[in-house]
């Protein structure tokens, strides 16, 4: 943009813009909207004109706002919306997402971006994150049972999310506990598909390599079909038709190694 009728209505459109729309231009801000003053709870422009962009950015953003800054330049081409933080002038952090696109600015090349507060979305988003976890932690507890034994009772549909979870914390919890043997439960298992039959037996796997018995329960048959059909390792893993079953199989062989 220019010093012309252009920049003119391009300012009248911003000023008014309830959206904080920012222009920097050689790492430094050159223009703000006073949606973008309140934004970054700046005092006014004057505060903001001038200063380094790196102000409001965070040490752990700064090498990707470099990388898109020059992206922006060299190949003309917006960015599309970007998340990350910025700080604000109070010294407060806020989640944004942001638009970033090249422009004109003095018949100098710039960068003028479109920040949206996108905090409360993002609290939403930490929130379900933080009670899924919650949830794969009921939904697979190891429970002690004997000395050395614990079980993995494992309900209702396993999804590959909660898959992935069994797998990386299912191992470290057994370890924890001092675990010889896991059983793990099916009985209670409605649904399984085949890339989760696949990671519950990597899990086994990985037991196995920390000397861990594998022992698995309540396999329904349709359950079984599809462990035979995707070609699962059973050599690693002891199969009982029930939890009792194997729980009285433990007691035994603990009682004759005791005689």
């Amino acid at each position: 943009m220019g010093n012309n009728t252009d920049e003119k209505l391009y300012r009248q459109i911003v000023e008014s813009s309830t959206e904080a729309i920012i222009i920097q231009q050689d790492g430094k801000f050159k223009y703000i909207n006073p949606a973008g003053v309140d934004f970054l709870r700046a005092t006014s422009s004057e505060e903001v004109i001038g200063k380094s962009v790196f102000d409001i950015v965070p040490e752990e953003y700064r090498e990707l706002t470099v990388r898109h800054a020059k992206s922006i330049l060299d190949e003309n081409k917006p960015t599309g919306i970007i998340e990350k933080q910025l700080r604000r002038f109070d010294g407060s952090l806020v989640d944004v997402e942001t638009n970033c696109t090249p422009v004109l600015y003095n018949d100098k090349k710039a960068i003028q971006s479109v920040a949206r507060d996108i905090t409360k979305h993002k609290e939403i988003e930490r929130t379900l994150e933080k009670v899924s976890k919650e949830i794969n932690t009921l939904s697979a507890p190891v429970v002690p049972i004997l000395e050395g034994v614990a079980v993995l009772p494992l309900v209702g549909s396993i999804n590959s999310e909660r898959a992935n979870y069994i797998l990386e914390h299912v191992p470290l919890k057994v370890q924890e506990q001092n675990a010889h043997t896991l059983i793990s439960d099916f009985s209670g298992i409605s649904e399984l598909d085949a890339m989760v039959i696949q990671c519950l037996f990597e899990t086994s796997a990985v037991l196995g390599l920390l000397g861990v018995r594998s022992i698995v329960t309540g396999v329904r048959p349709e359950i079984a079909q599809s462990v035979v059909q995707l070609g699962a390792d059973l050599s690693l893993i002891q199969i009982f038709g029930t939890l009792q079953q194997a729980v009285r199989d433990l007691m035994l062989k603990d009682s004759i190694v005791s005689v």
